[in-house]
């Protein structure tokens, strides 16, 4: 390096971090310049642009590691929808929990209340204290803590940090495997809590929000594969007690064949991604009758080919009780035999049911058949809501932040949104809906709400009674009465709409949320449960509302076409309207004041009327008219223009 001016060492240390070098070259630059003998002055100037841009080098760096951690989360996403059994999961997790963090060790432990404790599953990088099946204490331990309150808690330095309650059992784990730092996240599925996954580092070491929120994401994904996992296996388990069975009774071997190979055949598809249509027409194959898959609202979701007469609902709802609480299919009453039922769950979760009809009372073959077929359409379902589920609790969890207004660099906001496919720089409209009537609704709202904004390619979030949309568009009163028109006919309720004006950057969704809130309150109050408007629709009102008062558009909206016929033709309306206010509306005496006859003050009411409408002068028009001619005058003092004072546009 020269001893010339600074700026050639700016330029430089630009070069550097251009080509991305490493740290000890930015340092090595004042070392140089230090030996060339450059004065004190610069060489303070030089450290710190060399301080600044190990600043801007570090920013490259946390960025890349956010970057890497999120394609490793959507790496370990796609590898957990592989089938696996569960032993086989809880391997791939721990190393995948392990590699995320670059960790020295892992383990997931999963309750065993019958003993009052938690017992090691998996682990990945231990050495000798954590084995499969070691009883770890339920007393103590950064893994009760984040038990108790259901989120991750870590201990930069475990053994020496006094923050919670310790467990002698575990700090001997601890202190033998040499680990410092350890992080607990629950794993978590529908509120059930089925275990902890453990991460520790061997030296002391904090972990950041970034990190913390990753591990969570990973406990999200790992908690869906493992119900998963855990179904699927359930389903094998049949399959070999099935063919047990038949190995041991010697008898119908030909009609446990068949039922195997038809299961196998039903796993298969779905496991190649097929849907519930293609699976109810392979199962209709073997059942020989007409097979429906429903929901748990009753609704048809595929059905195979058949003219069955339409079984009885209430007969129906009653025998899906039956099979769901006895575990095996239950036949309706009056059906003779010919129409049965059967609960498609995951555990106790109902997802819909199978309604088999046949020409001729099923036999136990059929029986059991469908049985199966409800187990594999479990899994149909099951896949496809957890990954659904991950993904929309992101976009969930992105929009709340964003509602909280949750300060973040431009560049994450920017980078999550295009994640999840968002475009926020386009025009977007915060909508607020509120059900007046009606209770228990909650998950309807949910559900109707997840639905739109998936259509509408939109965010939702749910706040007590108050259902939040972020859609697209740049017009407010047409979005708020579509959502208030379909959220009504959904719900079979009253429901009170009110939104804010667009917005067209992340960061102003808080504010824009605040004034959609403010909109509510005002119409709930001015037109009664029911209605829908937007700040525009409340005239004068919207400003009041508005965080960012658009008082332009105000007057145009208000005296736009007045005031464009004066800048026009050279009239004098403004002024004549003024008067005519002024002199609590009488032609007459508006006239004394501009010092013209009568007769022309009402020509120019004429000319007023034509512009701006018939209904002006009403009292509501009326004042906003007025506002709007106050505000011109006052933004014309304001500015300083004299000819908007006198009465002309401005423009």
């Amino acid at each position: 390096m020269s001893g010339g001016p600074v700026a050639d060492e700016a330029l430089e240390i630009l070069e550097l971090l251009q080509r991305e070098a490493p740290a000890s070259a930015l340092t090595d630059l004042i070392r140089r310049a230090r030996a060339a003998g450059v004065s004190e002055r610069e060489l303070a100037r030089l450290s710190k642009a060399v301080d600044l841009s190990l600043g801007i080098h570090a920013l490259f760096e946390r960025r890349q590691q956010r970057e890497a951690g999120l394609a490793a989360l959507v790496d370990t996403a796609r590898d957990l929808t592989l089938p696996y059994d569960v032993d086989a999961l809880l391997k791939l997790i721990t190393r995948r929990a392990r590699l995320l963090l670059a960790l020295d060790m892992s383990w997931v432990t999963f309750d065993d209340l019958e003993h009052e404790c938690s017992r090691v599953r998996a682990a990945d990088g231990h050495a000798t204290a954590l084995t499969i099946g070691f009883s770890v204490p339920m007393s103590g331990g950064v893994g009760r803590r984040a038990a108790q309150g259901w989120a991750p808690f870590w201990s930069a330095d475990y053994l020496n940090d006094d923050g919670f309650t310790h467990s002698p059992v575990i700090d001997e784990v601890v202190r033998a495997e040499g680990l410092q730092a350890v992080m607990a996240v629950p794993l978590q599925h529908e509120g059930t809590r089925l275990g902890v996954l453990y991460v520790a580092d061997r030296r002391v070491r904090h972990f950041t929000p970034d990190e913390v929120s990753l591990m969570s994401s990973l406990a999200d994904l790992a908690a869906v594969a493992i119900e998963k996992a855990r179904l699927l296996e359930h389903a094998r388990h049949e399959v070999v007690e099935l063919a047990q069975d038949s190995t041991r009774a010697r008898i119908s071997s030909a009609t446990v064949q068949h039922l195997v190979e038809h299961h196998g055949r039903l796993l298969d598809l779905v496991l190649r991604g097929g849907g519930l249509s293609a699976l109810t027409a392979e199962a209709a194959t073997g059942l020989g009758g007409a097979l429906l898959v429903r929901d748990t609202a009753g609704r048809v979701l595929a059905g195979s080919a058949g003219t069955a007469p339409e079984p009885d609902r209430d007969e129906l709802h009653t025998a899906l009780l039956d099979a769901h609480a006895e575990g095996r299919p239950a036949a309706t009453r009056s059906g003779e035999g010919r129409v049965w039922v059967a609960s498609v769950g995951a555990g106790d979760r109902l997802l819909g049911s199978l309604v088999l009809v046949t020409p001729e009372p099923a036999d136990d073959q059929q029986v059991r058949l469908l049985a199966l077929a409800a187990r594999t359409a479990a899994v149909a379902m099951l896949i496809p809501d957890g990954v659904a589920a991950t993904q929309g609790q992101l976009r969930d969890e992105f929009f709340r932040r964003l509602l909280r207004g949750t300060p973040a660099p431009p560049e994450q906001i920017a980078e999550q949104a295009r994640r999840l496919d968002l475009d926020l720089d386009s025009p977007h409209v915060v909508v607020v809906a509120r059900l007046e009537k009606g209770t228990g609704l909650r998950g309807r709202v949910a559900a109707w709400a997840s639905s739109y904004t998936h259509r509408q390619h939109g965010l939702r979030h749910l706040d007590g009674d108050h259902v939040v949309l972020l859609l697209p568009g740049d017009d407010p009163g047409p979005v708020a009465h579509v959502v208030s028109k379909e959220l009504s006919e959904a719900l079979h309720g009253v429901v009170t709409v009110g939104s804010a004006r667009p917005v067209t950057s992340p960061t102003a969704i808080a504010a824009a949320y605040q004034e959609a809130r403010r909109c509510l309150d005002a119409v709930a109050r001015l037109m009664g449960p029911g209605a829908a408007a937007s700040p525009d629709d409340l005239g004068f009102l919207g400003l009041l509302l508005s965080d960012q008062p658009d008082v332009r558009s105000f007057i145009s909206a208000a005296i736009g076409p007045v005031l464009d016929y004066d800048e026009q033709q050279y009239t004098d309306l403004v002024a004549t309207l003024e008067a005519y206010f002024a002199s609590a509306s009488s032609p007459s005496r508006a006239a004394e004041v501009l010092h013209v006859h009568p007769n022309t003050v009402s020509r120019r009411l004429e000319r007023i009327t034509e512009l701006l409408g018939e209904g002006w002068q009403k009292p509501s028009r009326a004042l906003q008219v007025q506002l709007a001619l106050q505000l011109q005058r006052t933004r014309a003092l304001l500015t300083g223009d004299r000819a908007a004072q006198a009465g002309h546009a401005v423009r």
